[in-house]
């Protein structure tokens, strides 16, 4: 979304009669027909230079303005400061967007992380996991959001209950839903080279093809002009481009409803039902104790994510086409499980568990869970609330370390499970007040 500021000119319509009364005699009526003419072009011209006077200084006039309006709380100003990208950032940007850097051509990284679904997927309920560059290659999970993951720390075990971070005995950061990237830079590398995702051959050939491109000039200013040399090198670089755009405001904003709510909740206040499912949500659903409405440690707004790992007892999802992928690909079959973070920490105590997403934009990003299990916000909120209850659910995937102390057996009703569904979606980025609302 895109803030405008106008300035608007008023248009008025002049008459010109010729003289006082309106009236002009035989002998002079072309003669003041002329002088009409001219005295209205002459104000027309007038008009003109003041409209391309104004044009060249109205903007001087009106930035400090804007400036002083960048207040770090407030929602709007969050995209006015989104469009003001550094040349890293818009580097990041164009790698980002880049259809060509995918063997075949024709995948970008936007393609799994969709600007318009807060870098999320494009919305689908019916895809739960993306083909890669080559037709038919499939991967198993359903791609998280790329937005908010830069507040993420590195993957690290909790040692100390902080509050917040978790509790002391698990892990926390990382990113990936099983963590095995530290930081966003080296997220940033793997679709490249994933065979069911961007398929290039070697980081090397991804540096190739930026070098190459028409944005070669920018890399090589914001890298320096011998950035190309080393082409090993040079992919890291990307990599840190991306992770520049990644944490951008751009890719951040923090411009919910829920985000305006805070700053002035009088002003721009909930509705009604949303209210009650912000309570539902911070209370009776315990889902704030993963995905706290409260500022964290990370940044001082709400993540709506702790950055921990639970294993949520989700079972499989039949339609994941993974299952029918080749052996060369996926050995086990319709046998393979999802270990997670247990696979990253190897070890066993961890199996089943699976990154706390961010709930922002959550509104705008079917389907849900690591394997695109649900359709619909109104089924994860079912599955939150009924979860363990015997008959109500297909068993776990992995059925070791479920968590069912914080959730599972709610005890909420229809009604409120649908509230817990209105306030979510008050959490979507790009919110724009009614009209009236300073």
């Amino acid at each position: 979304m895109i803030w405008r500021r106008s300035i608007v000119y008023g248009r008025g319509v002049v008459n010109y009669h010729g003289n006082s009364n309106g009236n002009c005699s035989i002998n002079c009526r072309i003669n003041c027909r002329l002088k009409g003419v001219v005295r209205v072009t002459y104000l027309f011209v007038i008009f003109v230079v003041f409209v391309i006077l104004s044009s060249l200084v109205c903007p001087a006039a009106v930035q400090p303005a804007l400036a002083a309006d960048l207040i770090t709380t407030d929602p709007a100003t969050t995209i006015l400061a989104a469009a003001d990208l550094t040349p890293k950032e818009k580097l990041g940007k164009l790698i980002f967007f880049d259809e060509q850097l995918s063997e075949p051509k024709g995948q970008s990284c936007s393609v799994c992380h969709f600007p318009e679904n807060g870098f999320n997927g494009v919305g689908d309920p019916n895809i739960a996991v993306y083909e890669g560059a080559v037709p038919g290659r499939f991967g198993f999970r359903n791609p998280p959001s790329s937005s908010y993951a830069s507040f993420s720390p590195q993957l690290h075990f909790v040692e100390e209950e902080d509050g917040y971070e978790g509790e002391s005995g698990e892990y926390a950061g990382g990113q990936f839903w099983d963590g095995r990237a530290k930081d966003l830079t080296e997220q940033a590398k793997g679709p490249f080279l994933n065979p069911v995702e961007q398929n290039n051959p070697s980081g090397e050939e991804v540096a190739r093809k930026v070098c190459q491109s028409s944005y070669a000039d920018l890399f090589k200013e914001v890298y320096g002009l011998d950035a190309c040399d080393d082409l090993s090198g040079a992919f890291d670089l990307i990599a840190d481009a991306i992770a520049a755009y990644e944490a951008s405001g751009e890719s951040n904003r923090f411009s919910s409803k829920y985000d305006w709510y805070l700053k002035d909740p009088v002003k721009y206040s909930l509705s009604k039902k949303e209210l009650c499912g912000l309570k539902l949500f911070n209370k009776k659903g315990n889902c704030a104790s993963c995905h706290p409405s409260t500022a964290g440690p990370y940044t001082d707004r709400p993540l709506f994510t702790d950055y921990t790992y639970d294993n949520l007892g989700l079972p499989k999802n039949p339609d994941n086409p993974w299952y029918n992928m080749p052996p060369s690909f996926n050995p086990d079959g319709k046998d393979f499980i999802d270990y997670g973070l247990g696979k990253t920490v190897n070890d066993p105590a961890e199996n089943g568990k699976f990154k706390v997403p961010t709930l922002r934009n959550i509104g705008v990003a079917p389907p849900y869970g690591h394997n695109g299990l649900f359709k619909t916000l109104g089924e994860v909120i079912h599955f939150y609330n009924t979860a363990g209850i015997p008959g109500m659910w297909r068993s776990p995937e992995v059925p070791e370390n479920v968590n069912r102390t914080e959730m599972g057996d709610l005890g909420l009703t229809e009604e409120e499970e649908n509230a817990l569904v209105a306030f979510l979606k008050t959490l979507t980025d790009g919110y724009v007040p009614p009209s009236g609302c300073p």
